[in-house]
């Protein structure tokens, strides 16, 4: 027996509840993890509203650190005692036990602490295939990227100017202007106090930058497009102001033959070698010194719903955990 938040209808945070589970012991091909720390993301709140459907009721959360306390029987590469992270599922990482495919794990160097990662890692792969296959960030290129402030933004801005780039951030409130200069951007752009696009073309010398990285979707991406320089890439890997309307993509060709994609972390590491690459490139970059990562904001685990809460105000700066009880 445990704890674990699970929703039966979607909706506000309110659908969240704190309930006794009962966990069987791992399949053949799973290790059940005992939680220390749990990684709180927007992915989590698109499930829970019902903009990313899932069958219900069901558990929440993608992202959890802590240490093996049973192997499947099939299950040969890892074992009781061994720290460890996940960051793409299966959904219940909201719990203080969880069973995981073996082959969705990744072992922890010794220099990552449990909150760290979970504060981290699912956005730190997410940095990773961003900056490093979806757009392969250069030195000498000048980004853009909203929400520079937030989780990802923080890891992916330091990380951008670690590869070479001039970056441009944005933020939603001037309190935060100074948070994302500390994490890699060269400027940053109040979005609701300036035109952004006039800004972008003056440090740009009229051209518009090459990629713009968007996780805020329907508020920005017209601005977005707006951004680009012929031939320019929008990356949208987010909805937090909403969903993206359906687009002309006649708008593509007006604006100088632009490209649009819509990535996911999940296809990105759908492979046991994508995915221990991703975090390997992570865990790297960490260790290397060239990007740190925040002591993040800490809720109790029967607190998720004040967690939601917290993150969908867009008032928080950096990462958010769950600790199990």
């Amino acid at each position: 027996m445990g704890h674990a938040i699970r929703f039966e209808t979607t909706g506000g945070p309110e659908v969240l509840t704190y309930q006794h589970v009962s966990l069987p012991p791992p399949l053949p091909q799973e290790v059940q993890v005992r939680h220390h720390a749990i990684g709180v993301n927007f992915i989590d709140i698109y499930h829970r509203t019902g903009l990313y459907p899932v069958p219900l009721p069901s558990g929440l959360g993608l992202e959890a650190a802590g240490v093996i306390e049973a192997c499947g029987s099939q299950v040969s590469e890892l074992q009781p005692g061994d720290r460890v992270s996940y960051a793409t599922g299966p959904l219940g990482a909201y719990s203080q036990v969880q069973n995981v495919p073996a082959s969705r794990v990744v072992q922890l160097p010794s220099h990552m602490p449990f909150d760290i990662v979970a504060a981290s890692l699912l956005k730190g792969m997410t940095a990773e295939y961003l900056l490093r296959r979806t757009f392969h960030v250069k030195p000498g290129d000048t980004i853009l990227f909203h929400a520079a402030a937030g989780g990802v933004g923080q890891i992916a801005c330091q990380w951008a100017k670690a590869l070479g780039a001039t970056v441009i951030g944005t933020v939603g409130d001037p309190a935060k202007r100074d948070l994302a200069l500390k994490h890699g951007c060269d400027h940053v752009i109040v979005s609701r106090d300036n035109n952004m696009v006039e800004i972008v073309r003056q440090l740009t010398d009229g051209r518009g930058v090459p990629v713009v990285f968007d996780s805020i979707g329907k508020d920005t991406f017209i601005t977005s497009l707006d951004c680009l320089s012929p031939f320019g890439t929008l990356v949208s890997f987010g909805n937090a102001s909403g969903p993206v309307p359906p687009v002309d993509l006649g708008l593509l060709a007006q604006k100088g033959s632009l490209f649009v994609t819509r990535p996911t972390l999940m296809t990105y590491t759908a492979t046991p070698e994508m995915l221990q690459a991703s975090a390997n490139a992570f865990f790297d970059i960490v260790g290397s010194g060239k990007v740190k990562i925040n002591q993040p904001q800490a809720f109790a685990l029967d607190e998720a719903a004040e967690a939601h809460r917290a993150l969908e105000s867009r008032k928080t700066t950096g990462s958010l955990i769950l600790k199990p009880d």
